[in-house]
């Protein structure tokens, strides 16, 4: 049972300061985060060295340290009755500093293992009799000797970096064991790990969100598609994943977090392969510790987002079963919109984009635009999704991106 006392919305603490919630990480996760705790009446902190950070400029309270100043921490913890993490990169060290005094959720063990490709890879395995479902052939690469000793089967092969990999950073595709040594020196020689390659058919993911006493709710799968890495588009609606495979992947996630005792909002990313593998049609690929990209469709197309459970959850508050009530696609605006053919900066259509119906906007907050780099999300709700389709469509045509059926 729960050992955490809830935090209500427009209480006071102790001292008769408002109840304040706080997050590390000033992206654009750590400012939806605040959005969502703001509007139930929470005062928001955020540590973040960034002066300019979408979550900084947004939150009551920024303390602009680096993540694991001792002065920034204790700053931090004094402020707040609860704290969460908006990426997973963040010392696990500063989640055990801020656990000595304050509930912490997700906590540092579980960040820790979802920070190491061998630690997560190892946890998956560990809990297939519960999750029923594994992850993809791997090898560990930490020694020259490991290298020689790759078993053959295991090409073609991705090897990635066993930690600070995300949006397709730190992964080289390999074909033969000559390109395998030529990848591993490319990425420093440093802690690998090497993934069979599987003849996917999709990959989707499932949101769960579980409290401190054990109570878990979740979103319906949804398909993604990534482009480079990164994430492209999401179809979120009925019919995205058949039904038998989505039920899979939904008792999987929930499993993975009760296996880890998780606390807060969880995301567990799975390949979909071809129905004859020994896998059964899904495998577990990677999780995230914290809101995802993927489940941003929540905001506009749910009656409670990832980020009002993320608040609940580390406030001990009722987790609410979300229920969907718009068929939903998102598409990821990276800087490359704001491009033109010649690299220079252009301003959306904007214009043309909001007059379609059931378009929500969300832009970040980021002064500059890049190649890569994500600074919004068009999500589209329709009555049906037939609907939803064709707007998302003609969206993706006004900005330049690919057709839904291209990627």
């Amino acid at each position: 049972m729960s050992t955490m006392t809830p935090i209500f919305p427009g209480s006071t603490d102790a001292a008769g300061r408002p109840a304040t919630l706080g997050v590390l990480g000033g992206g654009q996760l750590g400012r939806m985060f605040v959005h969502a705790a703001q509007r139930l009446g929470y005062f928001t902190a955020v540590l973040e060295p960034d002066a300019h950070s979408p979550a900084g400029l947004v939150s009551h309270h920024h303390i602009q340290t680096a993540y694991d100043d001792p002065t920034g921490l204790a700053q931090l913890a004094d402020l707040c009755q609860a704290i969460t993490t908006e990426f997973e990169n963040v010392p696990a060290d500063a989640l055990r500093t801020l656990a000595q005094s304050r509930p912490v959720a997700p906590g540092a063990a579980v960040v820790a293992i979802a920070q190491d490709r061998r630690e997560e890879k190892a946890h998956f395995t560990a809990c297939a009799d519960v999750s029923r479902v594994t992850c993809a052939p791997y090898a560990v690469l930490e020694t020259p000797e490991q290298l020689r000793a790759v078993p053959a089967d295991l090409l073609p092969g991705i090897l990635k970096t066993a930690r600070m990999g995300y949006d397709g950073k730190g992964q080289v595709r390999v074909k033969t064991t000559d390109e395998l040594a030529a990848a591993w020196t490319e990425l420093g020689g440093v802690a690998c790990v090497l993934e069979k390659m599987l003849p996917l058919t999709a990959e989707c993911s499932v949101l769960v969100a579980r409290g401190w006493d054990g109570q878990v709710v979740s979103f319906a799968p949804q398909r993604n598609v990534h482009e480079g890495g990164i994430l492209a588009v999401t179809h979120a609606y009925d019919g995205a994943l058949p039904s038998a495979l989505a039920d899979r992947a939904r008792a999987a996630a929930v499993a993975i977090a009760r296996h880890l005792s998780y606390v807060g909002v969880l995301c567990v990313e799975f390949f979909v392969v071809d129905d004859g593998s020994e896998f059964g049609g899904l495998v577990v690929n990677e999780m995230a510790p914290r809101p995802h990209n993927s489940g941003h469709y929540t905001i506009d197309a749910c009656d409670a987002s990832q980020f009002d459970l993320q608040v609940h959850a580390m406030a001990g508050l009722p987790l609410p079963q979300p229920r969907q009530h718009s068929p939903a696609i998102m598409l990821n605006l990276l800087g490359d919109v704001w491009l033109n053919a010649g690299g220079q900066l252009r301003e959306p259509d904007w214009a043309a984009v909001l007059r379609l119906p059931g378009t929500h906007l969300h832009l970040y907050g980021k002064v500059e635009a890049r190649a890569g780099r994500k600074m919004g999300h068009l999500t589209i709700t329709g009555p049906d999704v037939s609907s939803v389709r064709a707007v998302a469509q003609r969206a993706a045509e006004v900005l330049g991106l690919p057709g839904l059926d291209a990627i």
